[in-house]
């Protein structure tokens, strides 16, 4: 089976529970829906990892949204939040800790047991992994799967398909942002 080229998902990722779609116009934006997500993520209760798979080519904007993501979070604004391509893995403290993980060098599943890439998916930790769609859906889990598409200097199209259990909640807490409804017109 290969993978649709047009597909806002990797070729094994299910239909999601839920989809939003929007732009922006600036990396100020996209830092700015990053930090929203955080935020509606970081009022949840929830005990378990959210893990936010990223996917789009070198460029799009994935290591900004996720600056944006440990803002909404509640990592201090002097915490420099950087991609993590030599290091693999970053964390960050916060209201909720995250870890940020870009998969740009790895090859598969198992070049990340090394790294204890499973140790991370505990307690209420965020994950947020760039080049997600490097896993296949069964390793990664992921709650949120963000696809983010370059198009023109500063527009990136966001396509935020939702797969956990808190989707619902999730979506609406989202859609009541003001950075998200900013973003609608």
């Amino acid at each position: 089976m290969t993978a649709d080229p047009c597909s806002d998902l990797p070729k094994d990722f299910p239909e999601p529970r839920a989809v939003l779609k929007t732009s922006t116009q600036s990396h100020a934006q996209s830092f700015d829906l990053g930090a929203a997500l955080g935020a509606c993520i970081r009022q949840q209760n929830r005990q378990e990892p959210c893990v936010i798979g990223l996917g789009g080519d070198l460029g799009a904007g994935k290591t900004v949204f996720v600056q944006g993501l440990a803002r909404g979070l509640g990592v201090d604004e002097r915490a420099a939040v950087t991609s993590p391509t030599y290091t693999l893995i970053n964390e960050y403290s916060g209201d909720r800790r995250l870890f940020h993980v870009d998969l740009y060098r790895i090859d598969g599943s198992g070049d990340l047991e090394d790294l204890g890439f499973d140790d991370i998916f505990e307690g209420s930790n965020v994950v947020a992994v760039e080049w997600a769609e490097r896993l296949d859906f069964a390793d990664l889990r992921p709650d949120i799967f963000i696809r983010i598409r370059v198009c023109g200097n500063n527009r990136r199209d966001f396509v935020l398909n939702f797969y956990g259990p808190d989707a619902p909640n999730l979506v609406g807490a989202l859609q009541k942002t003001k950075d998200f409804q900013s973003l609608r017109g």
